[in-house]
């Protein structure tokens, strides 16, 4: 294996409690892992040298958030709803019809595009779900797909009740045979808890046969009003909740007691036109906080972590710090791979070799530069892809 010297490292955001934020710094990556981490000074030897001459470096983005295996497009949605119309959970209706009518290789080559797309901007770990199928046949084929590729898959058949369905027999299909023949394939399982989607113990009933088969949980809740999907996650013990727009009292009081996740998503609520979450209060009261792209066709189409970023330090009352760490530690995190050997979102001795540098001398220029292309280079487990 080929090691490589990254020095001349202006500002080195690590994540790690010990090493924290470090300047005039450097960073050895030997095969998939990080070797090394410290002063330029005293920087071992390695293969390869390369000097990033005072520019600013960070983990890759840990997206723990989208639906990137579809087919079809939804802009004539997004324009009527930017011309006034409301956001409602059924357009998902639209996408499930085209990715049905899709091909295997052309499902295949259009996450493979958008992975790509996210990995240029510096995302190096992606967590992507099922639940543009619907049906057994079509959720198994997501499934395997995305694994062929994504780091993280999730079960979503609990997506939306297929049009002309009866809701009980089709969640009597995702509970049984649906969720026996995905479960191979996938780590995680999620459900859409939420008007218009599955209620409370519709939803309670997916998490709990999805823990029988040994996943673990994740919740879409709280996105379109106040509801159960927090207080859900909590109860249950899911790693993380994600949307978390509407919160009671109670809700963040609940997020801050407990080990899950509140995954924010702004670029989605901004393209929906909802409130943005209220990020500063769910820090401020001990909540644990991610920041994700949800890209989808229909009410996130975005890759940009960085946008994420800047939304949540300029409009939700985040410093730069807690923005990037939100969308790096958080997401890996909400994904529960912050800790270990082969720990994404850190850039430690035995982290993923997940390296993201950035063509300015410090992270605040994410912020300071919005909408800038700021990425310059881009290492996923020790290989350089930008």
């Amino acid at each position: 294996m080929t090691s490589t010297l990254i020095t001349g490292i202006g500002e080195l955001t690590t994540n790690d409690d010990e090493l924290g934020r470090l300047a005039s710094s450097a960073l050895v990556l030997d095969g998939d892992r990080v070797a090394w981490v410290g002063s330029a000074a005293g920087a071992p030897e390695a293969d390869e040298r390369l000097d990033v001459a005072g520019r600013a470096v960070l983990p890759g983005w840990v997206d723990s958030h989208t639906h990137l295996v579809f087919a079809g497009d939804r802009t004539a949605e997004f324009e009527a709803r930017m011309a006034g119309e409301a956001y409602r959970a059924g357009g998902i209706a639209v996408t499930v019809a085209a990715t049905r009518a899709a091909t295997d290789a052309e499902l295949a080559a259009g996450l493979r595009r958008h992975l790509a797309e996210a990995a240029a901007q510096g995302t190096t770990c992606v967590e992507t779900k099922t639940g543009y199928g619907l049906t057994v046949a079509d959720e198994v084929r997501a499934a395997r797909i995305a694994a062929e590729a994504a780091d993280e898959v999730t079960f979503l058949g609990a997506h939306l009740v297929p049009p002309g369905a009866d809701a009980e027999e089709y969640l009597d299909l995702v509970c049984g045979p649906m969720l026996a023949a995905v479960a191979p394939h996938v780590r995680w399982a999620d459900v859409f808890c939420e008007t218009g989607a599955f209620d409370e113990e519709q939803s309670r009933r997916v998490l709990r046969a999805a823990a029988a088969h040994g996943l673990g949980l994740r919740v879409h809740g709280n996105q379109l009003g106040r509801g159960p999907g927090v207080r859900l996650a909590v109860e249950v013990g899911a790693a993380s909740v994600d949307h978390c727009t509407h919160l009671a009292d109670s809700d963040v009081a609940a997020l801050a007691d407990s080990a899950t996740v509140a995954t924010l998503l702004p670029a989605c609520d901004l393209s929906t036109r909802q409130p943005l979450p209220p990020a500063r209060r769910l820090l401020d009261a001990g909540a644990t906080v991610a920041l994700a792209s949800n890209c989808n066709p229909g009410s996130s189409y975005t890759s940009s972590m960085a946008f994420c970023v800047a939304t949540s330090v300029l409009q939700m009352g985040l410093s730069v710090e807690e923005a990037v760490r939100a969308a790096t530690w958080g997401g890996a995190r909400a994904l529960r791979r912050e800790t270990g050997d082969g720990a994404v979102g850190v850039l430690r001795p035995g982290a993923r070799a997940d390296v993201h540098v950035l063509d300015a001398p410090s992270v605040t220029h994410l912020a300071y530069r919005p909408g800038v292309p700021l990425t310059h280079a881009v290492w996923r487990a020790g290989e350089r892809v930008r």
